[in-house]
């Protein structure tokens, strides 16, 4: 979800002001996706590397990041949406953390949309600490080095129990994945669009859909092998 600085900016008004009008643009877009039947929704709220920023801008993201948890719960659980966070949420005050496994706990038996929050994530974390794990099934016997598969390695990543990511969508016209779900988004469908987060509608998200609807996703086939099964 990038952008909200330069919306800010190109209106004269504080980062922080982008910041707040992104989490409205978050709130379009999770109402959208539940509509159109979208299953799992993943949005980079803030990443490991994020904390290079201003600490002021920090702060505000830090309170952002709160408030609007207090203030949506409510609103998600009636709409029958699953809350999930993934990253290392230690580095998060005490309170914050708290906020979290509340939200995550109330809404854990709905049934509609998933929304996985990705804070202090980053896709190298994900791997390193998917790692960390698969060391410590080693060292307790529990699995051998041999035995280690693609397959095997993915139960250890974050979102292992969802379906990996159909459509990567990022906004503010930059045109790289910087470090999310690296492991998850092996055959993802990419599409950047210049629109800036703030902007973003249900009309933006229903563009990205109609785009990946055209695409052919082959996963090493040939073209012809894949409309051969689709026609079969």
């Amino acid at each position: 979800m990038d952008g909200n600085g330069r919306w800010a900016q190109q209106r004269s008004l504080p980062r922080t002001a982008g910041h707040r009008e992104g989490a409205k643009a978050v709130r379009r877009v999770v109402q959208a996706c539940s509509e159109c039947g979208i299953e799992v929704l993943t949005l980079f709220a803030f990443s490991s590397e994020n904390w290079r920023r201003p600490q002021w801008e920090i702060d505000v993201l830090m309170k952002l990041f709160a408030a609007t948890l207090r203030s949506e719960i409510r609103r998600l659980d009636n709409a029958n949406v699953r809350l999930r966070f993934i990253g290392d949420q230690r580095a998060f005050s005490p309170t914050l953390q708290n906020y979290i496994v509340k939200a995550e706990r109330r809404t854990a038996g709905n049934t509609g949309l998933t929304l996985v929050i990705a804070a202090n994530y980053g896709g190298r974390w994900d791997v390193v600490q998917a790692a960390q794990r698969v060391a410590g099934e080693v060292v307790a016997g529990r699995l051998q080095p041999d035995d280690l598969t693609p397959e095997i390695f993915h139960r250890y990543v974050s979102l292992a129990d969802v379906p990996e990511p159909d459509l990567f969508i990022r906004t503010g016209g930059e045109q790289r994945i910087s470090n999310f779900l690296l492991w998850q988004l092996a055959y993802t469908e990419l599409y950047f669009t210049e629109r800036l987060w703030p902007d973003y509608a249900a009309a933006d998200l229903a563009d990205a859909c109609a785009a990946f609807a055209s695409r052919q996703r082959r996963f090493g086939q040939t073209g012809e092998q894949v409309a051969g099964a689709a026609h079969a």
